[in-house]
């Protein structure tokens, strides 16, 4: 069974849509959450769609050294933790030996996890990227979060397991996003077979069991829904987790915000959610 009495709920960046940093982790800490993930810039969506939603002004960690002391200020004040540092993919353009200074960005604001995947279908470049990566975080403090998803160049979790043993358990762990482990065939009695040691992470969201459009990243963007608003067992997932997990919200809810409803109040609908499940 899982500890009740620790509060793991983290809420996400994608939840917010890029909500500038300090706002962020004032509203999670308003909300009853313990972490927050925060990426590195805040986000854009004119690539799908929604050019003319832009709900914040532009921000970025890396070139704003007074925005960094404000969120790490925020973090320490408030009591958040920066459970997972967002935004770093192989791809095939790319070298992780260039996010040496990001690493540092999230190394000095406190972050335990730092989320890696891989968008490079060349398989060897991938292991070779994520390792260097292991290794750059490790150097930090931090330990590599590594994320799969069907849409990815890591699409199941046998995949994502052997690239853990690649990188070394002692310098990387999994991040389980629930879409993503139930879409790539996996079910609670495979996350309960799982050491939990190799379990660092999750991310909590419900949908359809099966994909609803064609192109699976829109849906995860901007169709997840609220936990225990759609078809995922995720009371039994939840309980299968390690007790000592973060469990992050990773809900966007763009047409809600498109729509009116206010950021606090979506992200308060989505922590409603998690409770009720035992979260």
């Amino acid at each position: 069974m899982n500890d009740a009495s620790r509060n793991r709920l983290s809420l996400e960046m994608l939840t917010l849509t890029g909500m500038p940093p300090v706002e962020h982790v004032l509203l999670a800490a308003e909300l009853g959450c313990a972490g927050v993930s925060l990426g590195q810039a805040g986000r854009t969506l004119s690539g799908f769609g929604y050019a003319d939603f832009k709900p914040y002004p532009d921000w970025s960690l890396l070139e704003d050294p007074a925005l960094v002391r404000e969120t790490k200020a925020a973090l320490r004040d408030s009591g958040i933790k920066l459970s997972l540092g967002e935004g770093f993919r192989v791809f095939p353009q790319t070298d992780f030996a260039d996010s040496a200074r990001a690493l540092d960005v999230m190394a000095e604001l406190g972050a335990e996890f730092i989320n890696g995947g891989s968008n490079d279908p060349d398989m060897g470049r991938t292991y070779d990227q994520l390792a260097l990566f292991a290794g750059m975080t490790a150097e930090r403090g931090m330990m590599l979060a590594l994320e799969y998803a069907p849409s990815n160049a890591l699409q199941t979790l046998d995949i994502a397991m052997d690239v853990l043993d690649h990188v070394g358990r002692e310098r990387c762990t999994l991040l389980l996003d629930s879409m993503h482990f139930f879409r790539s065939g996996a079910g609670v009695d495979d996350l309960a077979a799982l050491d939990p040691a190799v379990i660092g992470t999750a991310q909590l969201c419900d949908v359809p069991l099966v994909q609803q459009r064609e192109s699976y990243i829109e849906e995860a963007l901007f169709e997840r829904k609220v936990p225990g608003e759609g078809e995922l067992p995720l009371r039994e997932w939840v309980a299968a987790l390690p007790a000592g997990a973060w469990i992050g919200l990773e809900v966007p809810g763009i047409e809600e915000l498109i729509a009116g409803l206010s950021p606090r109040d979506w992200a308060a609908r989505v922590v409603a959610g998690a409770r009720a499940l035992g979260v």
